[in-house]
């Protein structure tokens, strides 16, 4: 990481390919970065993403049209859907994805469903990476080649580009919910707990994609099961 100050103004320039290029120079060239979006929700799937990029792009540095690219809750939803089209438009990216539904949430618990689908993902890719660069603690599901990045989403494109994918395509997912379940909003706050999702929750009970081991959703059921 570098740094310099302007007046009083300090700004970081961050080399989001460091961690790959560190795996490279240690003769790896098959590394993926996976992340996951959706484990505070209380309703809809967690949603995970791998994304394996070019190693000529990790040795030589991101093309333009992905410069920019960081961790998708850094974006507007606008540059989040243009970092998507470009990310999934066959310009020599790997990716995959994976999810887990509620119902599964609820019989395994988040944490063990969020692991599920990042195993799932990397599964899914037609040729298994040699080294996995992953947002947050290890994963013990996604073998020993990992590398575990505390806010790895903003510190590794690999998995910056990860988390776009899983969040754009967890946003569409909630927002074509939202036509077949009325009234909860999802189109707006994609299953989260805004004080509208829970005044709806309250007034119409769960519907079949709630998370029914989550607190305010097993409430809410079991208030109305008094009337």
């Amino acid at each position: 990481m570098f740094r310099y100050r302007v007046g009083v103004a300090r700004t970081e320039i961050v080399d989001r390919f460091h961690y790959e290029r560190e795996v490279l120079r240690a003769g790896v060239t098959r590394i993926a970065g996976v992340d996951e979006v959706g484990r505070g929700p209380l309703a809809g799937p967690v949603v995970a993403a791998v994304v394996v990029f070019p190693r000529e792009w990790i040795r030589d540095g991101m093309p333009e049209a992905g410069r920019g690219l960081n961790d998708s809750k850094q974006l507007s939803a606008s540059r989040r859907e243009q970092f998507f089209q470009w990310l999934i438009s066959g310009s020599g990216i790997e990716f995959a994805l994976e999810q887990v539904e509620a119902r599964r949430i609820d019989e395994v618990n988040i944490l063990r469903a969020t692991h599920q689908a990042m195993a799932g993902a990397l599964a899914a890719l037609p040729t298994a990476p040699e080294h996995v660069l992953v947002d947050g603690l290890r994963v013990e599901a996604l073998g020993n080649a990992q590398t575990a990045l505390v806010k790895g989403d903003s510190l590794s494109y690999s998995i910056a580009a990860a988390s776009v994918i899983a969040k754009v395509t967890r946003d569409r997912w909630m927002t074509e919910a939202d036509l077949q379940w009325p009234g909860y909003g999802f189109a707006v706050h994609k299953g989260y707990p805004t004080p509208e999702h829970l005044r709806a929750l309250a007034r119409l009970g769960p519907c079949p994609i709630h998370r029914r081991s989550f607190a305010p959703v097993a409430a809410a059921a079991s208030q109305l099961a008094l009337f």
